[in-house]
């Protein structure tokens, strides 16, 4: 039989009063910290592309440029790039609010999907060294961008049988 003296006061320690587990609450805090500094060079990083990019099409319209397609095409992967940096912010923001995993995956593929859609814009088989090189790097573009979509249609079924089920 114990005796009073062999318990700590007040009983046994709980797990939050471990040093483990200080040092694990105030990781935490600090990863939250890291996140939010993430998320706002994100958004500093998304205003300075929307300036840029502002400041292209301008150039571009003054020079006469504006008219030519791979100027177009430039347009676009920046307009792009930037989408990417939206879906990364909303990606770092649902972690910070430790959002559903649902809904981070969803965006995760979202993110990957703009990604690929870029790739595919801005894909140009003289930028490879041979056409074999070319068609590999399409159809290795090609099988990721239906992964995505595959990826996207089943997210979507799964949420729309759980909706259904409530």
């Amino acid at each position: 039989m114990a005796e009073d003296g062999d318990d700590p006061v007040g009983g046994s320690l709980t797990p939050a009063d471990t040093l483990d587990e200080r040092v694990l609450a105030r990781s935490e805090d600090l990863m939250r910290y890291v996140e939010v500094v993430a998320a706002l060079v994100l958004v500093v990083l998304f205003a300075i592309g929307v300036f840029d990019l502002g400041l292209q099409i301008v150039q571009r319209a003054l020079s006469g440029d504006i008219t030519d397609p791979l100027v177009v095409v430039g347009f676009i992967d920046t307009a792009l790039l930037l989408f990417i940096i939206v879906e990364v912010y909303q990606t770092v923001v649902a972690y910070t609010q430790e959002s559903e995993t649902r809904r981070i995956v969803r965006l995760v593929i979202y993110t990957g999907v703009i990604a690929m859609v870029r790739k595919a814009i801005i894909f140009r088989t003289g930028e490879y060294a041979s056409e074999r090189s070319a068609l590999f790097a399409a159809a290795a573009y090609t099988l990721i961008i239906l992964g995505l979509a595959a990826l996207l249609v089943v997210e979507r079924r799964t949420r729309e049988a759980a909706t259904d089920a409530i």
